[in-house]
């Protein structure tokens, strides 16, 4: 089958013609004809592949993968991660991060709980990635991704401040919100039925994970809605205020308000949660047997896999871990 000379996309079978009906369609928009009432900025169009061979998309990609290869090495498994492998190599939770461990509301978001946990969150990655790659570019596309898996993170110990946290689906649901936003409120010169279609998908996406989250334990549905509502706020900043690629400090403006916001809510969450739950934390590690017992349990209890055919992270683990050596 062959390809279009000028996007790449696959053209019907049999067909003689060297470019598809949507660059057509994009060509005559240009040109002022197709009866459009507004001429509409004409931007890249997001899934055109960049020419550079290594993208942020494959290098974030590569982390989570080392990060769970390391893991794996240190655990002796793929299937399910130990609580306290967990807390070891970063994960989110309560009682460390309010303590001053701020870190982990990064560290988590490379995390996963096991081989079916990261297969699902980087498959999903790849594709949303791609797409906000190439509309925002790849300092903003990296930007957006940071800030909303952190976003997730103060949400997820805000709501659940007893449970470990682990995942990129914070940040993977933000990148989603961003371009839901972005296409619903953004100037493109994409036909309105790419549109439409672009906007359908990521809806459904959206809408079909937060179902599934509803639907099963052990799913942290707060991060989850912190990485979508941080994601659908930048996104639409950004459609509005910043979209030209060549006006960079309008660009990093957007993105220092929502970082300022994100900031202040870890400060509203360490004030409405920190005392309890730090004492909560300190009066389970009095001994080691201790830790160990609690994180037993709490993995006996609470660490539930998600099946396939859904976005699964982050993972959470109700009760007390204690990262030992």
């Amino acid at each position: 089958m062959a390809n279009c000379v000028q996007c790449g996309r696959k053209l019907p079978p049999f067909s003689f013609k060297k470019i598809c009906q949507w660059c057509v369609q994009h060509e005559a928009a240009k040109r002022g004809e197709g009866g459009d009432s507004v001429r509409q900025r004409v931007m890249p169009a997001p899934w055109v592949q960049r020419e550079s061979t290594i993208t942020l998309k494959h290098v974030l990609f590569g982390a989570n993968l080392a990060v769970f290869l390391a893991m794996a090495a240190a655990s002796g498994s793929v299937a399910d991660f130990p609580g306290k492998t967990l807390v070891y190599f970063g994960a989110n939770f309560g009682p460390r991060t309010l303590s001053g461990d701020w870190w982990r509301l990064v560290t988590y978001m490379f995390l996963h709980g096991g081989l079916m946990h990261i297969a699902f969150n980087m498959w999903c990655l790849w594709d949303l990635g791609t797409l906000c790659e190439n509309l925002y570019g790849r300092w903003t596309f990296g930007a957006v991704y940071l800030l909303t898996g952190i976003a997730g993170g103060v949400a997820s110990v805000g709501w659940n401040p007893r449970v470990l946290s682990v995942g990129a689906s914070g940040a993977i649901f933000g990148l989603a919100g961003a371009l839901i936003a972005s296409f619903y409120l953004g100037e493109f010169s994409l036909p309105s039925i790419a549109i439409r279609g672009t906007l359908r998908s990521l809806a459904f996406f959206v809408g079909f994970n937060v179902l599934f989250g509803s639907m099963f334990p052990g799913i942290d549905n707060a991060c989850h809605a912190g990485g979508l509502i941080s994601g659908l706020i930048l996104g639409a900043l950004i459609a509005r205020l910043a979209p030209e690629h060549d006006k960079p400090l309008r660009r990093a403006g957007v993105l220092l308000f929502v970082l300022l916001i994100v900031g202040g809510s870890a400060i509203a969450v360490l004030r409405w949660r920190g005392a309890s739950i730090i004492h909560f934390g300190k009066s389970f590690v009095d001994t080691h047997e201790n830790v160990e017992r609690m994180i037993g349990q709490s993995e006996n209890d609470s660490y539930q896999g998600v099946p396939p055919g859904a976005l699964q992270a982050p993972s959470a683990v109700e009760g007390i871990a204690e990262a030992m050596p």
